[in-house]
């Protein structure tokens, strides 16, 4: 994975290798080489190792962001992991040690708790129920609610449309 407000947007490409095509719930990384291939194009090595912890940090962190599992469930993923101090004329940085292996899943979820800390709730899933993306609300307000207006905001706006129309007619 990358550094720095990219970090972000690898984390949410992660979180959302599960979505619903055509009604039909899909794993982008299911497939060894389409893994292979996400691994690498996010900077990983693409070894069967790495996509098994990568897999288990996408499918927890879904779940902490859910809100269907605690934060605390993550701590696996970050057993005998170190940071160690880098200074140079920018400052301080940490540099995170960890079995190459167990970098990506890592990264993943320090770059989940980088956005907590910087934006706290503004990581959610779509509130569409039949959607299964994850957005991030960088909006004003912090009201964004799905994934996309375009594709999952008009469904459910037209859903609740229908519903009032129906609940009229018949009332």
């Amino acid at each position: 994975m990358v550094a720095g407000g990219e970090q972000q947007d690898v984390l949410l490409e992660l979180l959302n290798t599960t979505p619903v095509v055509n009604g039909v719930a899909q794993d982008q990384l299911a497939d060894p080489e389409a893994a292979r291939s996400w691994q690498r194009a996010h900077g990983g090595s693409g070894s069967a190792e790495e996509r098994r912890h990568l897999l288990t940090a996408r499918d927890d962190l879904q779940d902490v962001v859910r809100g269907s599992r605690p934060a605390t469930s993550l701590a696996p993923l970050l057993e005998g992991v170190t940071s160690r101090p880098h200074l140079s004329s920018a400052g301080v940085s940490w540099e995170v040690d960890a079995p190459a292996e167990r970098r990506m899943a890592v990264e993943a979820v320090m770059a989940w708790s980088a956005l907590q800390e910087a934006m706290p709730g503004r990581l959610r899933a779509c509130a569409n129920s039949e959607c299964r993306l994850f957005l991030i609300d960088r909006s004003k307000t912090n009201k964004a609610r799905w994934c996309s207006m375009a594709v999952c905001g008009n469904r459910m706006k037209a859903r609740r449309h229908y519903q009032r129309t129906r609940d009229a007619a018949a009332g």
